[in-house]
């Protein structure tokens, strides 16, 4: 087993693209990147903690290798927004993704570079590409919060923007 550790603003809506899949053997919503030991999530909220809002994924490279997770990660984000995702705005809610070795380190510059190249933004990609850190686990009324409190999740989701964004840039 391996981790793959991102960030693309709100966690809640970072679990479910990779939530259920074949090689997948766990998604935990958290904080990585600051200066706070075990933040809270009003700590980390506030922006002032140095955290970003991510998941931190346990997969089995052999049945779900990392390029695929890379592959599913940047259809789910604004990479050119430098001051957070949709709705959700400040340093907590920027993107980034955390690599653990150096073939993921590589990978990830490799598919930033791509999604770079495609055309697809005139914007530059502001993604950071940052070595993984200490990761310190939500609370846990956010861990699997799509499925504890899914109209409250549909109701967050819809008003955020990021599908429509999805549909006009990724699709």
């Amino acid at each position: 087993m391996e981790k793959a550790t991102f960030a693309g603003g709100c966690f809640w809506c970072m679990v479910t693209p990779f939530d259920e899949l074949e090689g997948i053997h766990g998604i935990v919503s958290g904080y990585t990147g600051g200066t706070v030991e075990n933040p809270t999530y009003e700590q980390v909220k506030s922006g002032t903690s140095g955290h970003y809002e991510a998941v931190q994924i346990t997969f089995d490279p052999e049945v779900f290798p990392y390029k695929r997770l890379l592959d599913l990660y940047w259809p789910q984000i604004d990479p050119t927004d430098p001051d957070g995702q949709f709705q959700d705005r400040g340093p907590q809610y920027r993107t980034a993704i955390f690599y653990h070795n150096e073939q993921q380190r590589t990978e990830a510059e490799e598919s930033k570079q791509a999604v770079a190249d495609s055309g697809r933004f005139k914007n530059p990609i502001v993604t950071a590409v940052l070595p993984a850190s200490e990761f310190y686990a939500a609370e846990d009324y956010h861990q699997d919060f799509h499925k504890k409190n899914p109209k409250h999740y549909k109701e967050d989701r819809a008003k955020s923007g990021r599908d429509e964004f999805i549909e006009e840039n990724w699709k």
